[in-house]
């Protein structure tokens, strides 16, 4: 029997926060105050955060901007986080936080909970980390997976969704005999080579991928977030180019639903890809096993032929990757040395630490409890309260702000900067938008630096990801922070 359980208990309207979107870029930047922002570099961070100030300025010399991941927060410097409970970060001053990162979103049950803990403290007292070598938690996590994801009848792990992405786009090649791969403008699918393509700003190609040279870009293309026609137009093409071997997805919208989608566009994406035989390729790095055990796919009803899986398989652990199918495709991603006498040609995959026992520990014992604790419609019920919230305080000061969610996925656009979209039959347009995109990803950050000094960690200032261990009371207290903020808002200064 399918799972039900589902984090969104009600589909928005994608339509109407569209048209928000347009109205909020198309009015005046509102951001944080100046004075309000000065007084809290001085006496928030220049006061109450010493000792993090202290080790970024010693991280400088020898790590390119003081820390080593992008979703760290770098104005007015990052700071450094010692602690991580539940709902709670702790920062090395000893400042609490309520934590709307959550890792990027692996940690859909609260950070560090202590029933996987102890099982991966467990296994490293006896394993270790690696060993090289099969270990029973490879099939128990497998096993996991496919018993929860109807669509995934064999599964193998990679070392992060990026590697799962490159992984899919050979699978796809190889199954298909075709070369070319459709992406929706804005998706994130890691940072390879052929998918750093139209990331962030839709239409904008080439324009981000900075150290790629273009023809490796030859046979990949985007299509307009939420366009069926532009799709197809696509595909039709592709015809006389020798066709397309896969499209990919995020089935709630580009970066993790920054545009919202309509309900029926996946099943358009679905009967497209079939018509013209393409993979349909799913990335629930984000979504699979946040907004339900049977993944995105099972709340849209739709049978991709290969899922991309991240983050919450290893439950905020490393090495969180992997990618799900049908067997007829899975077949050409086995491993190990033997001769199975079958003439296969294998897709080029591996990693010294893949599918190691400590992330498929910490993996199997994560998806279990989310399973038995109805972890995503947990935090799905927090993610509507925190938004609800959001809503109000926005009408409450008459800001063009917008809020929505998918389910645990909450955002709160107060710019706008992945909202623009590049249109290449216009060029002369094309340097206003990315100077805009720029203009506005840097209030982002102030926005995001008025947050923290308030109490709350968000994914860059624009995303909130909300978990099972938050309860009515805590989003209460988190939204009483984000009044605060907000009740400093006002249109930007003119310079």
């Amino acid at each position: 029997m399918a799972d039900t359980r589902f984090a969104i208990t009600h589909y928005h309207d994608a339509a109407a926060i569209n048209r928000q979107l347009d109205e909020l870029i198309s009015k005046p930047i509102y951001t944080i105050k100046p004075e309000v922002l000065k007084q809290y570099e001085e006496e928030y961070y220049g006061k109450k955060c010493v000792k993090s100030k202290e080790l970024v300025d010693e991280a400088k010399a020898i790590i390119p901007g003081g820390v080593q991941h992008n979703l760290a927060f770098n104005y007015p410097f990052p700071l450094a986080f010692t602690k991580a409970e539940g709902a709670y970060l702790y920062d090395a001053d000893g400042n609490k936080y309520f934590d709307f990162l959550q890792a990027g979103g692996p940690t859909v049950l609260g950070s560090n909970p202590k029933v996987v803990r102890d099982q991966v403290i467990d296994l490293l007292n006896t394993c270790g980390p690696s060993t090289g070598l099969f270990h029973e938690f490879e099939y128990k996590l497998a096993k996991k997976i496919s018993d929860s994801v109807e669509t995934v009848q064999m599964f193998r792990m990679q070392g992060s969704g990026t590697e799962a992405c490159m992984t899919a786009v050979r699978v796809a090649r190889l199954a298909t005999g075709k070369k070319n791969i459709l992406k929706m403008g804005g998706a994130y699918h890691g940072w390879s080579d052929q998918l750093g393509y139209g990331i962030r700003v839709p239409g904008s190609k080439f324009t981000q991928a900075s150290g790629v040279p273009l023809y490796l870009f030859k046979h990949t293309q985007e299509f307009f977030p939420g366009d069926l026609d532009d799709l197809e137009r696509k595909l039709r093409a592709n015809v006389l180019r020798g066709g397309t071997a896969a499209v990919f997805i995020e089935p709630i919208g580009p970066e993790s639903g920054t545009t919202p989608l309509d309900y029926d566009f996946n099943k358009g994406v679905e009967r497209l890809c079939r018509k013209y035989g393409a993979l349909l390729v799913f990335d629930e790095v984000v979504t699979g096993f946040r907004i339900g055990m049977a993944g995105a796919q099972g709340y849209f009803g739709v049978s991709p032929d290969l899922t991309i899986f991240g983050k919450v398989i290893a439950g905020g652990y490393p090495g969180a990757g992997g990618v799900g199918g049908k067997k007829e495709y899975m077949k050409y991603l086995g491993a190990g040395l033997d001769d199975s006498g079958m003439k296969i040609k294998k897709a080029f995959t591996g990693g010294t630490m893949t599918a190691n026992p400590l992330s498929c520990c910490a993996g199997y014992f994560t998806l279990e409890e989310i399973d038995k604790q109805n972890a995503c419609q947990k935090a799905g019920e927090m993610g509507d309260r925190l938004t609800t919230g959001l809503q109000e305080i926005i009408a409450k000061y008459g800001l063009p702000f917008v809020a929505w969610n998918e389910g645990s996925v909450c955002h709160l656009e107060t710019v706008g900067t992945m909202h623009y979209s590049i249109d290449w039959c216009k060029p002369w347009k094309i340097p206003g938008v990315l100077s805009a995109t720029s203009e506005r990803k840097k209030e982002m950050q102030y926005m995001g630096a008025a947050y923290m000094a308030e109490g709350l960690v968000t994914l860059a200032g624009s995303r909130l990801y909300t978990s099972a261990a938050y309860t009515p009371k805590m989003i209460d207290q988190a939204l009483q922070c984000f009044d605060k903020v907000l009740a400093n808002v006002a249109v930007k200064p003119a310079e």
